[in-house]
């Protein structure tokens, strides 16, 4: 299998199941409270490692009890955490709420960021690097390696030149109109030459990937919804894991596609059982 670094957040989410949905002015129950993992950079690295595949996850954690429960948790979960640094202060926290439909609210409570860039992306062993932050200084480093891997990035940032990626990844609903009207171009001036796909999802109605004069759109199946958190970071687990066997883009979209819709009809993250039946 391949060797995959994932760059992004590491969390710790409380998560609240409502018992009625979110209306301003209410007061609201909950059935069920909990802690689990969460965090962009989690969600796509431990469903990758469920896989099969050697993971690294390049993030930060706090010097706090929360940094030593997620390095914790992430050690247990087969992630690879040499690359996780610790910095001074709180780790990062949100807390969720799901109300009885599975739709998901998040509140950051606090973040944990960086304060430079990672330049120890530079000489990390990958045959892939998923890229899932706002951070808007990793041009550089993408650049370095979209010329010799497969580099996939997660959008926004949108600024011209800001992601540098050989896959742009984005959610419809996360993207503004100008740049749904042309993804393929709006997507070559923040990727640059190395571009060679944009893939956007679109929730129930599945997920579509444009390139040089190309569309592609591969339905969602139906599914019972119990819970839609991480959905599209495990849509771009399923993404990556399908590109670095060499598959084309097609049965790619159709891979993450049945990775995110498996993510939304179970409470978490989907087991190792349910990712190798999907595989």
């Amino acid at each position: 299998m391949a060797r995959i670094v994932v760059l992004g957040s590491a969390a710790q989410d409380e998560v609240l199941w409502l018992r009625q949905p979110l209306h301003e002015g209410r007061h609201l129950d909950a059935r069920q409270r909990a802690l689990r993992l969460g965090g962009g950079g989690v969600n796509t690295a431990v469903p990758l490692g469920l896989a099969g595949h050697q993971v690294s996850l390049l993030t930060v954690v706090g010097t706090d009890g929360v940094g030593d429960w997620l390095l914790g948790q992430l050690r247990a979960a087969g992630v690879d955490v040499g690359q996780v640094r610790r910095v001074r202060g709180e780790s990062t926290r949100s807390l969720v709420m799901l109300d009885p439909a599975g739709e998901r609210t998040i509140v950051n409570l606090h973040r944990c960021r960086e304060p430079q860039p990672p330049v120890r992306l530079r000489t990390l062993p990958a045959d892939a690097v998923y890229v899932r932050t706002r951070e808007t200084d990793l041009a550089e480093l993408l650049a370095e390696r979209a010329a010799a891997a497969l580099v996939v990035a997660h959008v926004p940032p949108l600024a011209d030149g800001s992601r540098p990626a050989t896959v742009l990844v984005g959610s419809e609903s996360d993207l503004p109109p100008g740049f749904l009207a042309d993804p393929w171009g709006c997507g070559r001036a923040i990727a640059g030459e190395w571009l060679r796909w944009v893939v956007v999802t679109r929730g129930a109605s599945g997920a579509s990937a444009w390139g040089d004069g190309v569309r592609l759109s591969v339905p969602a199946p139906v599914v019972d919804v119990v819970d839609t958190t991480a959905a599209g970071d495990v849509f771009a687990a399923g993404l990556v894991h399908a590109l670095v066997q060499g598959r084309l883009m097609e049965e790619a979209l159709r891979t993450a596609v049945a990775w995110g819709s498996a993510t939304v009809a179970c409470a978490g993250l989907p087991d190792r059982d349910a990712l190798r039946s999907l595989a």
